[in-house]
């Protein structure tokens, strides 16, 4: 049996990507928290990303939600528990009653753990009857999901993280693993500097912090992934890359596949015309992978988010199979999951065409077995509404009800303004949640609190199919209640039977056992089964240590799957896909000539409702931006620094204009992360193209044409306050939290007739006699203010017309000061630092807090030559390595313009 003691502090999982860190959290008797990595967990052996690292300053209680609430009138008010769950059944029993199952539904979230997952989907599907239940994990990885599928007849990840370590070279997809995953990427970097012939090539229209450790980049045009592979396999196939055994022996469906791709990706030249790569890179590449027997190819949202994203799995797939690459140590493609629970998700069939335990529901068969093992009242008879389609069905009116748990889809899914049209007309929302202020929550009938992270306790799967437990640690707040706990309330509510369960273990040993119900060769066989887990004690689901599945007789895991060359389809082959090139969905035209591309940012994550509390993490990317090329820029009459709107026929935001240097002609790229309550304006969901994947139902997050103009404004400027502002009288605006304070981006639009009386306003300054400093350029329209309280900075705001303000970290540091000196006022009047050394500059290292003026400085200082010594002189670069990507090239560009110098 896999069991781990439980030491001092608690060995739990952390709640962001699914790469699945093991994560060491140790409570202080004055309630702070202690975050180690988990040295004994195989995922991350003790390492932990800067996200990871910070999770204790994200577990305050400040924003979160802990009473239930009901709206009346308009108007939230604290119920209690017993009130809200009978308005939840209460509601959805009339509402089924009236218009039948399909009417309610459930989308739900990769946050939930798995045992919160299970009764979600137990309960959609086997008692009130409809696969009406869907997942943002759609957004992210369903594409993944059908590709596996196809190919190997059930969602089967074939690898481990191992596999990266035993590979000769490692092909990312549109994978920004560096920023994404990394701790996995971070395995990466350490193989390439133990072995330098270990090869990495990067497929990414964008040139990525990730790229900074690739042998070779192919810049492809985006949406081209399948003309790219599908290359490759007629490459393969002409080339002497054909595993003809393997091919014969465990593969169906060649010749349609290969007669496909030959049709037009047959001559590389073609292809790298239509990639937009360079011919010779092209051929390298294909070269590469032809001659290298062990290749990991490891895709994420580059190839799921995407109108043909099943067929970009499919054509990866392809090409492993053609060259028997696939179910042997170091090789195999390798889907990098996003969410921690994503794949728990996927177990328990979280998702609207899906069973649990790895059943089908459209196959009759599957259905009984489920509804004989749950012995419920009723079984889905088809699939669900997926994500896109379930809110346009509650715009429509025909889904009435829609109880949304651990997700915020007004700022996550694509065509967002239509989301929020359809939640401002439905009859009835549910939200279960952490946080009271969302952006879907302000539209919420009944308002739910839930659990978080170090609070609830339960399992999670990571992207190698390994299960971990998530463990409580903190006490539940005020009245939050666990996820499960919820669905049971109101399913027994609504007259059900079936869920009295005890606790998550209770929930976690059905799971078991219905993956091994009428799990054999000669009745219902899947790969997926927990077998040796099932009859876990209390004591032994508590001490569960990471066990990769199938868990066999005895708990013994299994790393890697197809060793014996079987796969899940009825004859045991795989299947090759016949993969025909299409565009994307939309394309550029005169009216909307470029194309959005949208991801996450280093140190954020999701909708910033957890890591927005972090200040260590808002140093690196402070605002939302829209990175483009500066010939772009040129040609749009918008300018680096300066506020610029994008716009489609869906919508528009508005962010600040740079040149990252990774994007080409005709791309723009936007993070994810901003929505209401960090940003007037910055929802990037309101732009994307809902056109999703005909299969997955994955949208199109990669490819949506837009605009983009100048956003003009008069003037520009920036508050730090230690209280909470409200600045609905200025034009833009973002919030970002510091260690100390809040500050506030702004941007406005109109003269400013009365600085000082619009700065008092602004800030919430009444008092005439208040300690109070400001200076005023009139000819420039320049003007700094400062509010003291007891000789302690209070708040401070600057304006000018330029968007080149002041540093703002060297004015976040005199907020840890007790008493400012009067060389603090002066420079506060000033607007710069009287010591030019107090300017750490923007935040480069988040782990230790190290700017970039700092590493600049050492670097000229001590001649350092090289990442390491960096790291050995200011430790930037020592804890999770996200930052290296940076680091080099701060060291490259920093030797340069001393090299420059010195021939000067």
């Amino acid at each position: 049996m896999n069991l781990s003691p439980i030491p001092l502090g608690v060995r739990t999982t952390c709640p962001y990507c699914g790469v699945g860190c093991g994560v060491l959290a140790t409570p202080a008797a004055d309630g702070a928290v202690t975050i180690a990595g988990d040295s004994t967990h195989a995922a991350n052996a003790g390492r932990l990303c800067v996200k990871g690292s910070a999770l204790g300053e994200t577990l305050s209680l400040d924003g979160r939600l802990l009473h239930p609430a009901v709206r009346e009138d308009g108007v939230l008010r604290q119920v209690s528990w017993d009130a809200a769950l009978d308005q939840v059944a209460g509601r959805f029993r009339d509402i089924i009653a009236e218009h039948g199952p399909d009417a309610v539904a459930l989308y739900v979230s990769g946050q939930l753990l798995t045992e919160d997952y299970y009764v979600a989907n137990k309960l959609m599907k086997g008692y009130i009857g409809s696969a009406n239940i869907d997942t943002n994990s759609r957004l992210c990885m369903s594409s993944a999901v059908a590709g596996h599928k196809r190919a190997f007849g059930e969602d089967l990840v074939p690898g481990c993280y191992d596999d990266f370590e035993q590979a000769d070279m490692v092909v990312l997809v549109g994978s920004n693993a560096a920023w994404c995953h990394p701790i996995l990427f971070q395995r990466i970097a350490r193989i390439k500097e133990a072995r330098p012939d270990f090869k990495v090539v990067v497929i990414d229209p964008r040139r990525t912090a990730t790229c900074e450790l690739a042998d070779l980049h192919l810049p492809v045009k985006p949406g081209t992934d399948v003309w790219l592979f599908n290359g490759l396999l007629s490459y393969l196939a002409r080339n002497g890359g054909v595993d003809q055994a393997f091919v014969a022996a465990h593969t169906n469906g060649l010749d349609a596949a290969l007669n496909t791709a030959d049709a037009d990706c047959a001559d590389p030249l073609a292809v790298a015309r239509i990639c937009r790569v360079d011919a010779e890179q092209l051929l390298a590449f294909y070269r590469l992978f032809a001659a290298t027997s062990k290749v990991v190819t490891a895709f994420s949202q580059g190839v799921n988010q995407s109108s043909a994203g099943t067929d970009k799995v499919n054509s990866i797939i392809n090409c492993h199979l053609l060259s028997g690459r696939i179910g042997q140590p170091g090789m195999g493609p390798f889907s990098l999951t996003g969410q921690p629970n994503a794949m728990g998700g996927r177990e328990v069939g979280g998702m609207a065409n899906m069973l649990a335990a790895h059943m089908e529901l459209d196959n009759p068969d599957h259905r009984a077995a489920v509804q004989q093992f749950w012995q419920s009242p009723r079984i889905a008879a088809r699939p669900g509404l997926k994500a896109v389609d379930l809110f346009r069905a509650i715009e429509a009116g025909t889904v009435k009800a829609v109880w949304i748990i651990a997700t915020n889809p007004l700022v996550s899914l694509p065509d967002a303004n239509q989301v929020q049209r359809a939640l401002e007309q439905c009859q009835l929302v549910v939200v279960t949640d952490i946080v009271a202020g969302t952006d879907t929550n302000a539209y919420a009938h009944v308002l739910l609190p839930a659990l978080g992270w170090g609070e609830k306790d339960g399992t999670v799967t990571n992207s190698e199919r390994c299960i971990s437990r998530q463990r409580a640690f903190l006490p539940a707040p005020g009245e939050a209640r666990a996820d499960w706990q919820v669905l049971c309330q109101v399913a027994r509510r609504m007259g059900f039977d079936g869920f009295e369960f005890a606790g998550p273990g209770d929930i976690f040993d059905e799971h078991v056992r219905l993956s091994c119900h009428r799990n054999s060769p000669a009745d219902l066989p899947r790969a997926f089964h927990l077998a040796g887990l099932a009859g876990l004690d209390a004591r032994q689901y508590a001490e569960l240590a990471p066990v990769q599945w199938p868990v066999q007789a005895g708990g013994a895991g299994t790393p890697r799957l197809f060793e014996d060359g079987r796969y899940a389809h009825p004859d045991g082959k795989a299947r090759f896909i016949a993969t025909a090139p299409r565009a994307p969905a939309h394309l550029p035209d005169a009216e909307y000539p470029l194309t959005l591309n949208t991801g996450r940012v280093r140190d954020q994550w999701h909708t910033m409702t957890r890591t927005g509390k972090a200040a260590r993490l808002a140093g690196h990317v402070a605002e939302s931006f829209i990175d483009m090329h500066p010939q772009d820029a040129l040609k749009f009459g918008v300018r680096e620094g300066e506020l610029a709107r994008v716009s489609s026929q869906w919508g528009a935001m508005v962010a600040r204009v740079q040149h990252g240097g990774g994007i080409a002609r005709g791309g723009v790229f936007i993070p994810i992360h901003w929505n209401g309550q960090s940003a007037s304006d910055a929802r990037v969901g309101a732009v994307v193209s809902p056109a999703v994947d005909p299969l997955s139902g994955e949208p199109e997050f990669k490819h949506t044409p837009v605009m983009i103009e100048r956003f003009g404004v008069s003037w520009h400027g920036f508050i730090l306050s230690r209280a909470d502002l409200a600045l609905d009288q200025v034009a833009h605006w973002t919030r970002i939290q510091g260690e100390q304070f809040t500050r506030y981006e702004l941007a406005g639009r109109g003269a400013i007739a009365d600085h000082g009386a619009f700065a008092r306003t602004l800030l919430g300054v009444a008092d005439a006699d208040a300690d109070w400093l400001d200076y005023e350029d009139r000819s420039g329209a320049v003007y700094r203010a400062v509010h003291l309280v007891d000789e302690r900075i209070a708040q401070c705001l600057f304006i000018s017309p330029r968007p080149d303000l002041p540093s703002r970290t060297w004015l976040a540091s005199l907020f840890a000061k007790d008493q400012l000196t009067q060389a603090d006022r002066i420079s506060l009047l000033s607007g710069q630092p009287i010591d030019k050394g107090a300017d750490a500059g923007p935040t480069v290292c988040s782990c230790f807090g190290v700017g970039r003026n700092t590493i600049c400085t050492a670097i000229r200082s001590h001649a350092l030559t090289s990442v390491a010594a960096i790291t050995g002189c200011v430790k930037a670069g020592g804890n999770c390595g996200s930052c290296v990507p940076e680091l080099k090239q701060l060291l490259a560009a920093t030797l340069a313009a001393e090299h420059a110098c010195a021939l000067d």
